[in-house]
């Protein structure tokens, strides 16, 4: 073993004997919880040729950092994921669904794609992990850009019939499903300052994806226009129908961008107009349950986040390091929604696997008043499993439990993955 994985590896020792410790300050998570480990498949499967995203990845001039390329090569490693899942001690997984694999071409369905996927499912099972599928990760094929995406009928319509698909395909198998992920991250986006900047990379999107009305799905997030609100509002509507008529007797819900935010100053005016808009019209949502994903929060003025303050910590994403911002999440949208809760994204973009710690530390035991004090949060997944590919930041941010060699495509946990499966193990920190 080398020295620094010897003195992480002390580390991580050390934080689980002092959350034991610690104990009686986070009651373990009640039976049933899923603690779960996390991925998409655009940002490891590589190869996606048929989504809009690769269009978009190899416009001149670029907006990324990098190509996705292979990725984590998960397509043709993803057994050996899903086994070391299991071997760490986690009891589920959340992973997405590649529309375009299924159907690269509008009406061409791919059975080779759909017996993948079946494949994967299959695998969860045998390792004893509950899947947590989620049907669109912000990807659509290419197809469904160029038509102008949500807002188009044609392809809500599309969208239904591809969930319907698979869930007589291996609904079977599924024990959670998703339909949409993040679709308010505009409010976010926009709140942060970052839609200006947004705009010109949307409208290279768009010329990309080859049309001038094109909504390419990893773009319409950020569009702000009620014709895609709208549309991934009908899209989720209908995609519950479809799969509930194919069959799926899974809990089906939404994911959502919520950011732990508190007010600048004595003014919460501003505050309260970002909750609403983050939450209210996705929760009265049709649904079994909420997704909350959070990495940070910020101080929120009259009209936009305020920056964090000089000497704050800072994750690689440029995020204030906040490990109590899970728990804020979760009791804001408690606070809103009779629906259940899971965590289905939470974690740090560091190359410090010892602040990756500390950061798990801090969530789980936010996580774990949560449930002590009777919120109906039923499952944490941590965000991610795999070291990927983070959209236009490329490769450089770490937010995964295990490295993967970008040559050879050799996974290695983390002492933070050992850390996090003994949690999950035990159910808790203690």
């Amino acid at each position: 073993m080398q020295r620094r994985e010897f003195l992480l590896s002390a580390a991580a020792s050390g934080a689980l004997a002092s959350a034991a410790r610690a104990g009686a300050a986070a009651v373990p998570a009640k039976p049933g919880f899923l603690w779960g480990t996390a991925g998409a498949a655009y940002q490891i499967e590589g190869g996606n040729y048929a989504s809009d995203l690769w269009v978009v990845e190899h416009v001149k001039p670029t907006i990324f950092a990098e190509p996705s390329g292979d990725a984590c090569d998960a397509y043709h490693h993803v057994m050996e994921d899903i086994a070391l899942v299991a071997s760490l001690g986690f009891n589920a997984h959340r992973f997405s669904i590649e529309w375009s694999r299924i159907e690269p071409e509008r009406g061409q369905i791919s059975r080779a794609g759909l017996a993948y996927y079946r494949r994967v499912l299959e695998a969860c099972r045998e390792h004893r992990l509950a899947p947590a599928v989620t049907f669109n990760h912000f990807t659509v094929p290419r197809w469904v850009a160029a038509s102008g995406g949500y807002a188009d009928p044609a392809n809500v319509a599309a969208f239904a019939a591809h969930c319907r698909r698979v869930t007589e395909e291996m609904g079977d198998l599924i024990h959670l499903a998703a339909t949409f992920n993040e679709p308010n991250l505009s409010t976010v986006v926009r709140w942060g300052g970052m839609l200006d900047k947004a705009r010109p990379i949307i409208a290279m999107m768009q010329q990309a994806a080859g049309a001038a009305t094109a909504s390419p799905g990893w773009a319409s997030p950020m569009l702000a226009g009620e014709a895609q609100y709208d549309g991934v509002l009908a899209a989720h509507a209908a995609a519950i129908d479809a799969m509930r008529a194919g069959g799926g007797k899974f809990p089906i819900g939404l994911t959502l961008a919520v950011t732990a935010d508190h007010a600048a100053g004595g003014d919460d005016s501003g505050l309260k107009r970002k909750q609403a808009e983050m939450l209210d019209r996705w929760l009265a949502a049709p649904g079994d349950f909420i997704g909350v994903q959070t990495y940070t929060g910020s101080a929120v003025d009259a009209n936009a986040d305020v920056p964090p303050p000089p000497g704050t910590e800072l994750t690689q994403m440029g995020y204030a390091f906040t490990p109590d911002a899970i728990e804020k999440s979760v009791r804001l949208v408690a606070g809103r929604t009779k629906k259940a809760i899971y965590v289905t994204e939470n974690g740090v973009a560091t190359e410090d696997d010892t602040r990756r710690i500390a950061y798990i530390q801090g969530a789980v035991a936010g996580v774990q008043r949560c449930v002590a004090d009777g919120i109906d949060l039923r499952g944490y997944f941590h965000w991610s499993l795999l070291d990927n590919w983070e959209w236009m930041a490329g490769y450089k941010p770490k937010f995964g439990l295990v490295s993967v060699d970008p040559r050879t495509f050799r996974r290695t946990p983390k002492p933070s993955a050992r850390f996090l499966g003994a949690i999950a193990r035990r159910g808790g920190l203690g």
